[in-house]
């Protein structure tokens, strides 16, 4: 129970957030808490009826019975005597801590399932159900009974392990005399070792998605599909997409594994196919303070490092990693710029090389194109690896980065051939 009703705030605020982040608008809010008036209302009624009357056997007793029936091997329930009772009777016993109860059924409870056909249940397993603590208290299953009834709600989707509480908020329907909703019970979702989903298996809420850098449209793809699909091979869906397939009826009956690899699969896909600018805007976030500055600042520049990057991206979080050399001077010790077995004297000879052709590339056509072209003849002749390889390093400073043509597009002619020269200056 939540005693402290900020933390009560946070926790809503977090769910609204997360909802509409993935593009869910909620139609109609409210707070369970501020409902008692209209949940008295109806608790009334059913006392007023005598469908509903106050059970007032004891705690102790309560357990003293449930043990008897376990002991027994029988289902744990309440028949209570006090529903004999007179009002005048009962009336008596109003000093005496109770809860209110409806009358249980001995008949068979039946309903269909939208995901599991026909469930039925003996009433007589039930016993007399507790819906309220006091007529200012409903409980769990009375409370959403009149949520529902009240919100005109036709279709009720949940997880199955809701179906046990579904004969009993039943009860409560046929009691009031108000329509019965469809049901649908979900399979819960599973962890790896198919146990059902929990922390320990990495569970967290939508926001923090968000916050390491999923996309929304992946987060709803992947979840559409644990334990339903279209009927065909196709993966990758839009909302509107989704709208126009989805059926309760192709749901599957068992739990579908929570498969993180699946989800990762899903985000990069769309970042990969995702608009560029719209996605310099989203990675922005995902930058340290100084490199966000810098990219605010030009939007050109970062654009480009986006469109370099984007396809080897998993989540947008990743943006971070190997691309400090775009933002400051690589820092590396001179042998890196060595191929093989080849001397400082062969780098610097290559690399001079370098800056005279890359010297010559116009400043407007200075692309990736026009750089590969200026040098790839060059390095056809002394060999691919004793130019290239040097070239890389002394951008980035790196082993393994994008191709020292793309990197020398996006720092700019001016940037590239300084720190080319910087390279060489470590060899002589």
């Amino acid at each position: 129970m939540l005693t402290n009703p900020n933390t009560l705030g946070l926790f809503e605020e977090d769910i609204l957030k997360g909802f509409k982040w993935l593009g869910i608008e909620h139609d109609e809010f409210y707070r369970q808490s501020e409902r008692t008036k209209i949940y008295k209302k109806y608790l009334q009624k059913l006392l007023e009826e005598g469908k509903a009357f106050w059970c007032y056997h004891s705690k102790k007793e309560l357990e003293a019975e449930r043990d008897k029936q376990m002991t027994s091997k029988e289902a744990p329930r309440h028949i209570c005597s006090h529903k004999h009772e007179t009002s005048a009777s009962a009336e008596l016993q109003r000093d005496k801590e109770g809860i209110i109860r409806i009358k249980g059924s001995d008949k068979k409870i039946k309903f269909n399932d939208l995901v599991r056909g026909e469930i039925e249940y003996d009433g007589n397993v039930l016993g007399d159900i507790s819906i309220a603590k006091d007529e200012d208290t409903p409980l769990y299953n009375f409370a959403v009974v009149v949520d529902d009834h009240e919100m005109k709600i036709s279709h009720v989707i949940r997880g199955e392990d809701h179906i046990p509480n579904t004969p009993k908020q039943i009860l409560i329907h046929e009691a009031l005399g108000i329509e019965i909703p469809k049901y649908a019970h979900m399979p819960l979702v599973l962890g790896s070792d198919k146990s059902k989903l929990s922390k320990r298996h990495g569970a967290t809420s939508v926001n923090e998605y968000k916050r390491v850098g999923y996309l929304p449209e992946a987060l709803i793809n992947f979840m559409a599909l644990l334990g339903w699909n279209p009927g065909n091979d196709q993966e990758m869906f839009i909302m509107q997409e989704l709208l126009k397939v989805f059926s309760l009826e192709k749901i599957q009956k068992g739990g579908a594994v929570f498969n993180v690899d699946k989800l990762n699969w899903f985000n990069k896909e769309y970042i990969k196919n995702s608009d560029t600018k719209k996605l310099a805007k989203n990675l922005i976030n995902h930058l340290p303070g100084d490199w966000k500055k810098t990219a605010q600042a030009n939007e050109e520049f970062w654009g480009k490092i986006v469109e370099l990057e984007k396809e080897r991206l998993t989540k947008l979080s990743d943006i971070k990693e190997g691309i400090d050399f775009f933002f400051y001077k690589p820092k590396y010790e001179k042998e890196l710029l060595l191929w093989k077995k080849d001397t400082f004297e062969d780098a610097k000879k290559h690399i001079d090389q370098v800056v005279t052709l890359v010297s010559k590339v116009d400043d407007k056509d200075f692309d990736s194109e026009k750089i590969k072209e200026a040098v790839w003849d060059y390095a056809g002749e002394k060999g691919r690896g004793n130019v290239l390889w040097p070239f890389r390093v002394a951008l980035t400073g790196l082993k393994k980065s994008p191709d020292p043509f793309a990197v020398a597009r996006i720092l700019g002619k001016e940037e590239t051939i300084e720190r080319l020269k910087e390279a060489v200056n470590k060899l002589i």
